[in-house]
């Protein structure tokens, strides 16, 4: 039995709806109704009545929501107790990130926060998106650092979650550089030699991003898809080895731009390209779940220092007035 599977229950005996509950733990519903299955197999009868709408407890699904309940809280209890004995825990913060922004924009950032903030002892969980946001509303990290874009969105309850823009980011097009520095191929592409294409498998976040930037193209583009991977890094290797094109998020590909082994592929208009904002999320600090004290001042370190940044950029843009 998994942990898992009693927040599910609690979260659907308290919404009456499997479509909202796989919403709020962030599955799709196909999944969290095998969950569902999957404790009421584990416990042997049968939790929900599913001949009734609105969803609603069978008798034993209501003696058992109390039980889950209390199996939480004494979970919650002792991995509080026990953290509480672990003073290097608290002076830890446990960031759960996307393996892309975690070999390019963590170790920079985490470098200038040590400059200006100071010295952070920190314990890094590279995932993909999805299970880093699970780590996160499980509880297994402090602070979640991912990509957002208003057509893939995180859904997040913002009355239970903190969060900040940290910046942006873009994802584009990239092929190998000739001797000459110039890209080796261009897109659209044509039909008749349509060219190869590292794509992202279909569970990978900057995946979507890619069919965004396929769907919305005004001109068609010619692709012949030939290596698939989840891993924008296999992907950027693929491409140095000039094998073909593929969407790599700029900060991915500074370094190889700028020494021109990598170059664009597009033709520089934009239209090629999406921007996603790159987020911070935590728990919203309650009594029964402060959080530590070294995330708490981090987090109004951040705060404050987005605040004169918005200043800044209000008193320029003033003054340009």
């Amino acid at each position: 039995m998994e942990t898992k599977w009693l927040e599910d229950f609690v979260s659907l005996a308290e919404t009456n709806s499997f479509s909202r509950s796989a919403e709020l733990r962030h599955v799709t519903q196909p999944a969290f109704s095998r969950r569902i299955k999957s404790l009421e197999a584990w416990i042997g009868v049968d939790l929900i009545d599913r001949t009734s709408y609105p969803t609603r407890l069978t008798h034993a699904g209501e003696v058992f929501y109390e039980q889950a309940i209390a199996m939480l809280s004494q979970i919650d209890d002792a991995r509080a107790l026990l953290r509480g004995k672990q003073t290097t825990v608290q002076t830890t913060v446990d960031f759960a990130v996307p393996h892309t922004l975690s070999l390019t924009y963590v170790p920079r950032w985490l470098n200038k926060l040590n400059e200006a903030f100071g010295n952070i002892n920190s314990r890094l969980l590279a995932l993909n998106v999805h299970d880093a946001v699970m780590t996160l509303v499980e509880g297994g990290c402090d602070l979640l650092l991912c990509y957002h874009h208003p057509r893939q969105p995180l859904l997040l309850d913002s009355s239970q979650y903190d969060m900040i823009s940290m910046g942006a980011e873009t994802l584009r097009a990239y092929t190998r550089c000739d001797r000459h520095g110039k890209p080796e191929l261009r897109l659209p592409g044509n039909p008749d030699t349509p060219l190869p294409f590292f794509a992202y498998t279909n569970n990978a976040y900057l995946g979507r991003m890619v069919d965004l930037i396929l769907n919305d193209s005004r001109h068609a583009l010619h692709l012949n898809k030939c290596y698939e991977t989840d891993m924008a890094e296999g992907l950027k290797m693929m491409a140095l080895e000039g094998h073909g094109i593929a969407f790599l998020p700029e900060s991915a590909v500074t370094r190889e731009v700028k020494q021109k082994q990598l170059a664009r592929a597009d033709d520089g208009s934009g239209q090629w390209e999406v921007s996603m904002e790159i987020r911070l999320y935590r728990e919203k600090p309650s009594l029964q779940r402060p959080g530590k004290l070294i995330v708490s001042r981090l987090w109004t370190y951040l705060e404050q220092l987005q605040a004169d940044e918005f200043r800044q950029r209000e008193s320029a843009a003033k003054k340009r007035k």
